[in-house]
């Protein structure tokens, strides 16, 4: 398995202030984003040993005006990274917030630390 969360959290902040793996505590200081590893399972296996990792992000914006700009800087930080963005779209949030929710996944070479992509 490999653990790639602190390099997420340090692009993501280094565009937002206001970035965490947990839901937002302060909706005072928007943009809002919250990034959650969604999935982390074994892409290649052997020699008795994992070589590879699929590994699928969920981010989550939220701003009381637009979210354009903001996913944009995750779109610039998750690709120069190697993530593939396979979703985005803007989610109804009963809160009056403006929503939207992206999706990137990679598949990283265990030893290498290199990412490539199934599509």
């Amino acid at each position: 398995m490999i653990n790639v969360k602190d390099i997420v959290y340090k692009g993501l902040s280094q565009k937002n202030k206001n970035v965490s793996d947990a839901y937002p505590q302060n909706w005072a200081d928007l943009p809002a984003v919250q990034y959650v590893e969604e999935e982390n399972k074994v892409a290649d296996f052997t020699d008795d040993k994992e070589q590879s990792s699929f590994i699928r992000y969920r981010i989550d914006i939220w701003d009381n005006k637009s979210t354009s700009q903001t996913a944009c800087d995750v779109d610039e930080v998750m690709a120069g990274l190697g993530f593939l963005r396979t979703s985005c779209s803007d989610v109804p949030d009963p809160s009056g917030l403006k929503h939207k929710q992206m999706r990137y996944e990679a598949i990283i070479d265990c030893d290498k630390q290199f990412i490539y992509h199934t599509s």
